[in-house]
């Protein structure tokens, strides 16, 4: 299968054991992991050749997830050194009611004081077919989102199919105001084949929204047809852009989601089934696993676009039932799931 590269901050992951609260826990479970590191291992799990680029402090916390891409089979030769720290973040879980919490630590690190000039994008993209990235990157810093920009106009020139994952996340963007970022994630964005999105990263980062709904007050059902107006938006806003997907989350409550996407093509909008996950383990890593199974279906499937979206529907909604960043899952095991096998059962 072709080569993929994804770009991005990878961290170190803090968080207390089960569902305590900061306030209650004297230990923290350990994990490594970001968005698109986590695309990168969901596509290594799929047997999809995939390399991840990022700035990692040259010391023993920054081995250690090096360490963990390696272990998951990704590509770690065109990351390089240099800075002082590795982010972090707290994660609180939460459970019924109360949502889950992330406090950021992340000033400072080695990829937010990446500069442009320090990767050899020529280099990273020969041989390459699909580059990714995600509105997180350009969040970090002025640096991070320039470096990003660097690499879709190499990979622009070179032929590259890219691909975003928009991810707005209004704890990051601190160093610009908010028409700055417009600015930054609209060129980042006009370079994109592939966009996916939610009906809140459309609306922060473009002022898009859909036709006829508040996303807060949906409860089990999501209306799909309310996303087309959406994805109609975006491609007359970026008209590079061959497919826009999105992820429907309807929010029952933290413990219990329902789980669906759609996917717009220009003509015709597809609908994947829609998963009752009525018992969440680790929701953090959802839209990446989404965004790593749908990279792996457009690649498997390139003239079935249904057999794209239901297979990273699937495979995201195994990834609730993981604990930690990234999703281990195997490509049995989703095409399991995708055949209407939910049941559980132990394999012996």
């Amino acid at each position: 299968m072709k080569r993929v590269v994804t770009f991005g901050e990878i961290m170190l992951r803090l968080a207390p054991p089960g569902f305590l609260r900061f306030s209650q826990t004297n230990t923290f479970d350990v994990v490594y992991g970001g968005g698109e590191s986590n695309v990168a291992v969901s596509l290594a799990n799929y047997g999809v050749p995939v390399d991840f680029v990022t700035r990692l402090p040259n010391n023993d916390i920054g081995h250690c997830a090096l360490m963990e891409m390696r272990k998951r089979g990704v590509g770690t030769d065109k990351i390089i050194f240099g800075g002082d720290r590795l982010g972090i973040y707290f994660l609180e879980t939460g459970a019924v009611s109360r949502g889950s919490m992330v406090v950021y630590d992340r000033a400072h690190s080695a990829m937010a004081e990446i500069e442009k000039g320090m990767i050899d994008w020529k280099s990273v993209f020969d041989g390459v077919a699909w580059f990714h990235w995600t509105g997180i990157t350009p969040a970090i810093s002025q640096g991070a989102a320039d470096v990003c920009l660097e690499a879709v106009k190499v990979a622009s020139d070179m032929g590259v199919t890219i691909s975003t994952d928009l991810n707005y996340r209004a704890k990051l963007w601190k160093y610009c105001d908010d028409s700055k970022r417009e600015e930054i994630m609209s060129e980042l964005t006009s370079y994109c084949d592939i966009v996916l999105g939610n009906e809140e990263d459309a609306e922060k980062h473009f002022g898009i929204k859909p036709d006829g709904l508040d996303i807060t007050t949906q409860g089990e059902h999501v209306k799909a047809e309310a996303f087309l107006s959406v994805c109609k938006q975006m491609m007359e806003r970026f008209p590079r852009a061959r497919k826009v997907i999105t992820t429907l989350r309807g929010s029952l409550s933290a413990s219990h989601n329902t789980w669906a996407g759609v996917l717009y093509d220009g003509k015709t909008m597809y609908k994947s089934p829609e998963y009752q996950i009525t018992h969440i383990v680790d929701r953090v890593g959802g839209g990446d696993s989404f965004m790593g199974g749908l990279i792996y279906g457009l690649l498997k499937y390139p003239e079935n676009d249904q057999n794209a979206l239901n297979f990273a529907v699937a495979a995201s909604c195994l990834k609730h039932t993981i604990k930690g960043d990234a999703n281990l899952v195997t490509v049995q095991e989703v095409e399991k799931l995708m055949s209407g096998d939910a049941s559980g059962r132990v394999a012996r």
